[in-house]
């Protein structure tokens, strides 16, 4: 389980990213954070496995004060926290596998890692995860010649591979399709609900959080301004998060993407039918 305790950010400027944030994500809940760009989500992911230092508060995994840690203990506690990012990170020049198998770098000594000679346990487990992603059949394959989706898909892969604790995800979605958006949020949250991963994810998409997490918290500069489930945020708290806003007009332009997009997605699946 995941705790967060008075969280705060301040910058050498003065200004705060982040204001007495407090919260707590128990085992398997996928928890989606919302907010308007500047609201510090970003910040928060990283505060909580210190890619940037907090300016104050705590951060538990499990029993562990992961703001407590030195720089030493801070590399161990790390192999606990999955991360997928926005713009993948993977090494274009490597392999599916390879890339997959560089979530164990943190535990093999460096003399395997760079002779690429990992455990045949860990292998082993690449190849089952890759096939839990989809992604069986492009094991040999480089990074570079991989699909946005694709590209996605082994980053979720590399991070199991790690065995996390906890899993944070930054904008998993923000340069895919919406096809493949829900595609890979379907994936994240069952996988997470699979193995009781404790989750975080952020994202910019309202209606898709809502439709694939458990819970959902919005910040607004820098502060928790909702914390609920995804059927609570109404129009008020939509307002609370973002501002004043036509939601009703701003729901009706998303339905009739999605439409869109699942009458372009049948075409395509009729015209490949009738190809074979």
């Amino acid at each position: 389980m995941l705790r967060v305790e008075a969280l705060t950010k301040r910058y050498k400027t003065g200004d705060k990213a982040l204001t007495d944030v407090s919260f707590d994500v128990p085992s398997g809940q996928v928890v989606g954070l919302i907010g308007p760009s500047g609201a510090g989500k970003s910040t928060l992911i990283r505060c909580v496995n210190r890619l940037v230092e907090p300016s104050s508060g705590k951060v538990f995994l499990g029993d562990r004060e992961i703001t407590r840690v030195g720089r030493g203990e801070l590399r161990r506690v790390r192999r606990r926290i999955g991360m997928i990012f926005q713009e993948y990170a993977l090494v274009e020049r490597l392999t599916v596998m390879e890339n997959v198998l560089s979530g164990r770098l943190g535990y093999v000594p460096f003399w395997r890692s760079f002779l690429r000679r990992f455990p045949q346990g860990d292998v082993d487990k690449a190849f089952a995860l890759l096939d839990r992603v989809g992604l069986s059949d492009h094991v040999d394959k480089r990074a570079d010649a991989l699909s946005g989706g694709q590209r996605q898909r082994v980053g979720i892969a590399r991070a199991l591979e790690q065995d996390p604790e906890l899993l944070l995800v930054d904008e998993p979605t923000a340069s895919l399709d919406p096809k493949t958006s829900r595609q890979i949020m379907r994936l994240i949250c069952e996988i997470c609900r699979e193995r009781g991963l404790p989750a975080i994810i952020n994202i910019h998409d309202v209606l898709l959080a809502k439709m694939f997490v458990d819970r959902i918290v919005g910040l607004r500069a820098g502060r928790i301004v909702f914390d609920g489930p995804p059927d609570a945020l109404d129009e008020e708290a939509l307002t609370a998060i973002y501002g004043s806003e036509d939601w009703n007009a701003m729901r009706k332009e998303a339905d009739e993407t999605a439409k869109d997009a699942a009458e372009a997605a049948d075409f395509e699946a009729r015209a490949q039918a009738g190809a074979a």
